[in-house]
Order: C-alpha cells, then structure tokens, then sequence
C-alpha cells in the first residue's frame, strides 16, 4: 500500500470539526473546501510547550523528519494531551526532483497529501508574484528615465519561480526591440526569495509591509541601497500576500490539527515555517511541535539563532531523527554515530536544549543496528527511542512522547551560538568552529569587501544566514560523518534587510536548483478520473 494509497483510504474529517477541537472559532476559518482552511484568528490564552524536531546530516532523500513530527504528534494525542503541528509548506521544486513531498508518509501523514505537496492554497503563487511584481517595477523604473540613479550592474534582485529549472540561473533580459533595458539577469527558486522569508518571520500585515518595504534591491551609481519602499512598491506586494499571510489549517491521518504554512529551503534561507503559524500553534495546545529543514547544523542553527533570536519563542526540547541507512551513508557503508553524536552534542551543549534521539526505523534495520545507536547515545548521555509511526502512526511513538513530555517538564535556557555584537565575519567564524567543528572561515576578498560594506550600511548587528550543503557539516558535500579541520569558504554576502539577516553563500550552493538526471516528475501522472498517481 503506497502512501497515497494509506491517505486516500483515511476517512478525513470536516475542516471544521478540526478547527473545533483546536478551539478556533469558526468565524476565524476561511474555507478551501472541506479539508482546507486559512486561519484568521486563535484564543489568546498562555503558550503552550515549543518542541522542536530536526535530524542529523541527512542522505539526499531525507531522514523521516516530517514524519517523525506527526507520528510524535499523534502519539501525543494518543495519550490524551492537546496538540498542534506547526509544518513548512511544499515547494514545488523537490516535489518533482528529489526528495519528493513533503507531507510525511505512510501511517504518519497530513492530509490531503496531493493537495499540500501540488498548489495547496496558492501561498507559493503569491509570494512568486510578489516577488515578480518587484523585479518588474525596478526594470521598470529604470526604463522610464532612472530617477532613483539605479546602477543597472549593481541590481541584487532577481525574479523566480517555484521549480527546479537550472536554465533559469543565469539569463540576458530585456533583449529586443520592443525589450525594456538589456542586462544579464537570473532566477532564484521561490522558497530563496526574500518575499519568502519576510512572510515566514512577520508578525501580521503592518510588520509585513514594513519588512517588503526594507528589502534592497540593488544600490546606486554612488553606492547607496535602493529600498521597495524607494520603488513605491511594497503596498501593492503586501495587496499580493494578505490573504498568503494567514496559516493554512488541516489534519493529520489521526486527525491531529496541523497549521502548514510558508517554506523557506534551509541550506539556502532560513528553514522554518511562519512565526504566525507557531505563535498560533502555541496559543492552541499544550504542547506545539515544529521542524526545522535538513540537519541540525542548518534547520536547527537557523530555527534557533534567527527565529528565535528575533521573535522570542524558546523551545522546551528537541528531536533529533537519525536512520542507521544515513549513519552508514556517513561511515562509509560501516554503521558509525559519530555525526548523530556531534548533533546532539550541539543541541545540548551548546543551544542547551534537552533533546532526544529518535531513531527513525526503516524494515530493513537490525536489533543489532538499533542497539548501536542507542548503546552509544546511552554512553553519551542522551536518550535513544525507537519510532515506528511510519508503519504504526501514533502508536509507533507513545515511547518517544512519553520522554518528550519528561524534557518538556526539565529546565533550560535556551543559549545562541553567536552574539548580535559580533562582527559579520566573527558570526560567521563562531558557527564554523563552534557548530561546524571546522578549523575557520575563510572569506574571499569580495566577501570581506562585501561585509565591509555591510557593515558600515548599518547591517552588521543582523544574524546570519548560512547557505551551505545540507549534506555536510562542511561546505563540501562529500566530506561525509563528523570532519575537522576543514575550512568554510564564504564567497558571497548579501542582506536580507526584510528579512533581517545577512546571507553568507558558501561553496557551490545555489538559489536555483536543478532537476537531477531522473526527476519524480517522470513517475507522476492523473488518471481519467482525476486519481494522482507517482507522488510520494
């Protein structure tokens, strides 16, 4: 049975009865549908435990995090506490390359599965055409007489669609006689835009429009930043997003309400789901679990030095998903849990979270596989717990709800790994050394040039934003487990001022994927009767 299979067959319950037994008014639903909601309004009541799920380095397929969030979830429910997910959006991008969706799987899923992962309720459109309509005013601006002084080889804005279209990434517009003004141009993928990260880290359409308004779009002959706001278009890219604002409501199999909302990639932005949507999630239930994307040493990182940082929000424990297939994929094909290791010690020692082990179980493992990594996070200090929600649902994670709930109950102050009042290049060194467990950060010369100008703008007191392979703790994909002595090559800085963070672009990551040699897209298909087949 296929996990469209395992979804079709669940009977989905009215969006309504949902939002009911989350406590949101129905006069806060606007329906998409009977199973689809955006969500206006919560209670205002006191915040209820944050639990955060991230992973180890994962294989190019993912780990299970997804999953192992709703299993944990609807385990939680199982034993008889009020719970809400809060979880990223698809991006159209993975759904036909790689990864596939990003709605869970088998027992352990949100649904409608084909809706989420395909369109959902058009927020990625929005945010596409947002960012567009920018791209379109600034060329525009400048075709019409160029009053602002905009340095046409000095623009930093790009256009972009959701999707995974390498052609896109270098490109000469406005060619043509009836073109507007020649220049070399690109595309970044939509989960990359600053629109993106402006929607996930607002608090409601004032804060919005503020932060549309910060974003730089490229500087003037004489140097000086060009805003949205100098471009008079922020209002009308915020008439765009009023309704993307608002978090999307729908189920688990099991029936547990979950908020999807935004989506940012977390090797190339900032990996978290809206704060509206885990402010809601908080206000909701006692205990609201999010993720964050791909290992701890991007999601993590960001979810807790940016989100956190900015809005305040303190989770009460983490998870930390590992597979013995990526541990082996780390040691060389010999199961090594050094990487899991180094993860949790970060999560623990340095963020002082008190965090769990859950070890996400594939058919294939072995009692003696499973029995090394637990035996080795016991002579470490942390708890290793078996989940099979894949297979069993909520019922597959009562054990690792349970010591959930022991970590929620435990003291912590949550620590960050850098200060605001570092330099740009002393942030960056910190997380090299500190989360990386590399020797240093190397900047190249327009890197340093480029935080020297930053700094002097008045941007040197924003976190930062690592973009780097999610496959690595370095910035070298194939230098596999737990390295040392490497160094982190940063070779680009650019600021988000919308977004309120600095972006550092390390090796050969980049803001427009492409697809791999055999796309998922080759094995999806409609039937007649408007049955999808192929996504996972």
């Amino acid at each position: 049975m296929t996990d469209l299979d395992i979804a079709q067959a669940a009977q989905m319950k009215d969006i309504r009865e949902i939002a009911r037994s989350a406590g949101i008014d129905e006069k806060n639903l606007e329906l998409y549908g009977n199973y689809k909601a955006k969500v206006t309004g919560v209670p205002d009541k006191p915040d209820g435990k944050l639990i955060l799920v991230t992973a180890i380095t994962p294989t190019p397929a993912g780990e299970g995090k997804t999953t192992t969030t709703i299993g944990l979830s609807d385990a939680l429910k199982k034993l008889g506490k009020n719970v809400v997910i809060a979880l990223r959006e698809p991006s159209l991008g993975p759904v036909f390359g790689v990864k596939g969706g990003a709605a869970g799987g088998g027992h352990a899923q949100v649904v409608p599965m084909e809706d989420i992962n395909l369109h959902f309720t058009g927020d990625f459109h929005a945010i596409s055409a947002a960012n567009n309509l920018l791209a379109a005013m600034l060329d525009n601006h400048i075709f019409h007489g160029n009053a602002l002084g905009i340095n046409p080889k000095k623009i930093t804005w790009k256009r972009c669609v959701d999707m995974n279209d390498r052609q896109l990434r270098s490109v000469v517009d406005g060619i043509g006689s009836m073109g507007g003004v020649t220049r070399e141009d690109g595309f970044d993928i939509t989960v990359a835009s600053e629109v993106m990260a402006v929607l996930c880290i607002a608090s409601g359409i004032s804060d919005l429009k503020a932060r549309l308004a910060r974003i730089i779009v490229g500087y003037t002959y004489d140097g000086k930043p060009v805003t949205a706001a100098d471009l008079k278009a922020h209002g009308a890219m915020a008439a765009l997003l009023k309704d993307a604002i608002k978090p999307n409501l729908v189920q688990t199999l099991e029936h547990t309400p979950t908020l999807i909302h935004g989506g940012p990639f977390a090797n190339i932005a900032h990996g978290c789901n809206t704060v509206t949507a885990t402010r809601m999630a908080l206000k909701l239930g006692d205990y609201a679990v999010t993720e964050a994307g791909f290992g701890a040493d991007l999601g993590a990182e960001k979810f807790l030095d940016i989100k956190c940082r900015v809005t305040g929000l303190r989770p009460s424990a983490a998870v930390v998903v590992a597979t013995v297939r990526a541990l082996k994929h780390h040691g060389g094909g010999e199961l090594k849990i050094e990487n899991l290791l180094r993860h949790v010690d970060n999560i623990a020692n340095v963020y002082k979270l008190p965090c769990v082990v859950a070890i996400n179980r594939f058919p294939d493992d072995t009692e003696a596989e499973l029995d090394i990594i637990a035996k080795g996070c016991e002579n470490a200090g942390v708890k290793a717990v078996l989940s099979e929600v894949w297979a069993k649902g909520g019922d597959g994670g009562i054990e690792l709800a349970n010591e959930v709930i022991k970590l929620c109950e435990r003291d912590s102050e949550l620590r960050f790994a850098y200060d605001l009042t570092d330099s740009i290049e002393t942030k960056l060194n910190k997380l090299t050394t500190k989360i990386y467990r590399g020797k240093g950060t190397v900047m190249t010369p327009a890197a340093k040039k480029q935080a020297q100008q930053l700094e002097a703008l008045g941007f040197g007191g924003l976190p930062v934003c690592v973009a780097k392979t999610p496959l690595s703790f370095s910035d070298d994909p194939g230098l596999l487990g737990a390295p040392e002595g490497f160094d982190v090559t940063v070779r680009q800085l650019k600021v988000s001022a919308g977004a309120g963070f600095i972006v550092a672009l390390t090796g050969d990551v980049m803001t427009m994927p492409g697809l791999p040699k055999v796309p998922a897209a080759n094995n999806i298909d409609v039937s007649d009767d408007g049955r999808i087949t192929g996504l996972f």
